[in-house]
């Protein structure tokens, strides 16, 4: 059977070549469609083809192919007033199998080495080991956010973008009891899940860098969508403070 020849933008494509080609292109639109929903966490396709430039329907052709694949799934989106006709919005959110194609850090070896430490030397020696990893992050962060003041949440924000450098999908963003500093992203999340301390380690730098004590309300490695760290606001530290003046 001939191949037939096509034409597009002035070049000559065989058949074959034209099929390879928007393969490809639907390849890199699904991988753009899969880095926005591990920075976002959760995104309707109206909103994902906002982003893209691309009609909610042509959205739709690549999440449906990523729902067959079991590499995201949806979530009916909470409407904070009455709900308008027709069937609710979906949200879409990877899957853990979906995560699995980001980076991570060794897992297997990591795991054997904090269970060898653990077994020597106690848990103690994890938690000092934890610490110890998170130095290095740690001075890195501090000299980036170093023009950004005093305010936690100026500093939260700062933070944002070098943990995103760092490949932990950061942002931050203002709620009504103070800040939020939100990663979509894990590097060591199934480490952290038997070893809590490394969480616990790099709570403690975030409360360090953003410079006021910080309450973590979830993670990922411990199921949850994204790692959420609640920042007060200046009104929570000044009667925090008080408190402390009084007792």
């Amino acid at each position: 059977m001939k191949n037939e020849v096509l034409i597009r933008g002035g070049e000559m494509l065989t058949q074959r070549g034209a099929v390879a080609a928007a393969s490809a292109s639907d390849g890199r639109t699904r991988d753009r469609v899969a880095q926005l929903l591990l920075e976002r966490g959760a995104a309707t396709a109206a909103e994902l083809g906002g982003e893209l430039g691309l009609s909610p329907a042509a959205i739709r052709k690549h999440l449906d192919a990523m729902l067959g694949e079991h590499l995201v799934e949806t979530r009916e989106v909470r409407h904070k007033g009455p709900r308008g006709r027709g069937r609710p919005a979906k949200a879409f959110v990877l899957t853990a199998a979906a995560r699995e194609s980001f980076p991570h850090f060794y897992d297997g070896i990591a795991m054997a080495a904090l269970r060898w430490i653990a077994q020597r030397h106690g848990p103690g020696a994890v938690s000092e080991f934890a610490a110890s990893q998170v130095s290095a992050l740690e001075e890195r962060c501090r000299a980036a956010i170093r023009e950004a003041g005093d305010d936690p949440i100026a500093r939260a924000e700062a933070l944002a973008e070098v943990l995103t450098a760092e490949g932990y999908a950061a942002n931050a963003s203002t709620i009504a009891s103070g800040g939020q500093l939100c990663q979509h992203h894990c590097p060591v999340a199934h480490v952290a899940a038997e070893f809590p301390q490394l969480c616990d380690a790099e709570t403690a730098v975030i409360s360090r860098l953003i410079g006021t004590h910080v309450q973590r309300l979830a993670t990922i490695a411990h199921g949850d969508e994204v790692c959420t760290t609640h920042i007060p606001g200046p009104l929570h530290r000044i009667e925090a403070s008080q408190d402390r003046n009084h007792g």
